[in-house]
């Protein structure tokens, strides 16, 4: 259980960090620069955490999966940046992708 913990942590602070990363504008405004940096250093660490049990094409598709969606969560609700209706088709892909290879796929087995 804790490699998904591990996963978790690298996930959202990877949200935050990107999330952050338009508000840095160029990395011009101090502190959302010092959320991008922190956020991706701290990310990347519980990614390589992770990647001492989950294979790493199985962590990456779920760490990329689940940041695209979240992100684009963010940038609705932090900037409101819309989605339309292949917007919302494309996320259930990216979230049926993850499943698949996470649940049914003898490749991910960990």
């Amino acid at each position: 259980m804790q490699p998904y913990l591990f996963l978790a942590i690298a996930i959202v602070c990877e949200v935050i960090a990107t999330s952050a990363l338009k508000a840095s504008a160029g990395f011009t405004q101090l502190w959302p620069s010092v959320v991008v940096v922190v956020g991706y250093g701290v990310a990347f660490y519980f990614l390589s955490l992770t990647l001492r049990t989950f294979p790493v094409g199985l962590a990456y598709a779920i760490w990329s999966g689940a940041g695209i969606v979240l992100v684009s969560a963010a940038g609705w609700v932090l900037y409101g940046q819309k989605l339309d209706l292949w917007g919302f088709v494309g996320l259930g892909f990216i979230i049926a992708g993850v499943l698949i290879v996470n649940l049914l796929s003898q490749s991910a087995s960990h």
